[in-house]
C-alpha cells in the first residue's frame, strides 16, 4: 500500500486570487521546473497556465453524461463524465474546464503501471480550485480497473479539488478517491504518457516525476 499512500495531495495553497478575477501565470517553482523542461511527444510547449481562484465551483449544468476531452502533449484522451457517479464532481471538473482552468498545466506525478496525476495549476501537489468538494465515494467492492478517472485527496474528508487521476491498470485501492468518469478513448496515448522518462520525486518510493513535460493544453467539453 506504499504506492497508495502517496497518491493523496494536501489542499494548503498560499494564492489568495478569489472568484476568478485578476488571474496571471503561474509563477510556482515546481511548475516553472517543468516550463524549461523539453516538452513531451515532441510537440510545442502551450501559452503558461494562469494562477486562478475561485471561491466555489459555478453551476455547469450539467444533467447527463458529458464527453471531455483532454487534449495533451502527446495526443486526445477522451472521457465520459457520469453526474450520476459523483453529481458535485462532475459539475466542478466541467466548470474548472470551461474556465480554462486546466489550460496549460502539467501532469506532476507519473507511476507507470498506476497512475497519471494532473490538475494542479502549481505542479506542486499541493494545487487546488480555491475550494474543496464533497466526498462522493463508490460502493465499498467497487474496482479502480483501467481507464477508471477519480479524484485525488488529502485523507482527510471532504478534501478533492482539481487534481484527479487517471488508472493505467487494474490495481488495489480502497473505494475513498470518488470516481467520477472512466476513459473511452486514447489508451494507447495514456502508454505514451506512462513511457516518459521519470526522476525522482519524494516521497514516492519510485520515479514519479516527468523528465519532459506532459502538459495539459486544454479540456473540450462537449454536452
Amino acid at each position: 500500500m506504499r504506492r497508495f499512500a502517496v497518491l493523496v495531495l494536501t489542499l494548503t495553497v498560499a494564492t489568495a486570487a478569489c472568484g476568478g478575477d485578476g488571474a496571471d501565470a503561474v509563477d510556482s517553482p515546481a511548475y516553472l521546473a517543468f516550463r524549461d523542461q523539453p516538452t513531451a511527444c515532441g510537440a510545442s510547449r502551450p501559452e503558461p497556465a494562469t494562477a486562478v481562484q475561485f471561491d466555489e465551483a459555478g453551476e455547469a449544468g450539467v444533467q447527463r453524461p458529458v464527453r471531455a476531452v483532454l487534449q495533451t502533449s502527446c495526443g486526445a484522451v477522451t472521457l465520459e463524465l457520469d453526474p450520476t457517479l459523483a453529481p458535485a464532481t462532475v459539475n466542478s471538473f466541467v466548470f474548472l474546464a470551461e474556465e480554462g482552468f486546466f489550460d496549460g498545466t502539467v501532469s506532476h506525478r507519473v507511476v507507470p503501471g498506476f497512475v497519471i496525476q494532473a490538475g494542479d495549476p502549481t505542479a506542486t501537489g499541493l494545487g487546488d480550485p480555491g475550494y474543496s468538494l464533497p466526498d462522493e465515494f463508490p460502493e465499498p467492492d467497487f474496482a479502480y480497473t483501467r481507464g477508471v478517472v477519480a479524484m485525488a485527496n488529502s485523507g482527510l474528508p471532504n478534501s478533492g479539488g482539481s487534481q484527479f487521476f487517471l488508472v493505467l491498470a487494474d490495481i488495489s485501492l480502497p473505494p475513498t478517491f470518488t470516481v467520477f468518469g472512466r476513459v473511452v478513448d486514447g489508451f494507447e496515448v495514456m502508454d505514451t504518457i506512462a513511457a516518459v522518462e521519470l526522476g525522482p520525486q519524494p516521497p514516492d518510493a519510485v520515479p514519479s516525476r516527468p523528465l519532459e513535460s506532459v502538459y495539459l493544453e486544454r479540456v473540450e467539453i462537449t454536452r
